[in-house]
């Protein structure tokens, strides 16, 4: 089941944008980004940040997060009120996926310093 891509499509809608809009956003095709509403498997880190600004709501509001009220007060002052996001159980499946897109991410992008350094330690050696 795809709850955070079908969050995502919900508060999308709710503001008036487009898919268009929200894939320029994100420098992918709209098509993309249909399929991205459609499974949350294809979500990273900074999608789900660029999202959250686009849409002007909280992370935690993507992946239905409660708020709760806590009180603070300190000596001889008046209590006030903040909220304080909970992180639920039933948000961590989706908070691996997440973890592991962006180790996939990292190691993808090693791979490619990689393949990059060879190919200037080759041009160094020619050059020489």
């Amino acid at each position: 089941m795809n709850i955070v891509g079908s969050r995502i499509r919900k508060f999308r809608e709710e503001k008036g944008v487009a898919q268009e809009n929200m894939a320029d956003l994100l420098e992918i095709t709209q098509s993309n980004y249909g399929r991205l509403e459609k499974d949350d498997k294809r979500l990273s880190v900074p999608k789900v940040q660029k999202i959250s600004e686009a849409l002007n709501i909280s992370i935690s509001q993507i992946f239905n997060e409660q708020s709760s009220k806590v009180i603070h007060q300190n000596n001889n002052e008046s209590p006030s009120a903040y909220n304080v996001e909970n992180l639920y159980q039933d948000n961590k499946e989706v908070y691996d996926k997440l973890d592991v897109s962006l180790e996939q991410q990292i190691e993808q992008l090693k791979s490619q310093v990689n393949f990059l350094q060879k190919i200037i330690d080759k041009s160094n050696i020619t050059e020489e």
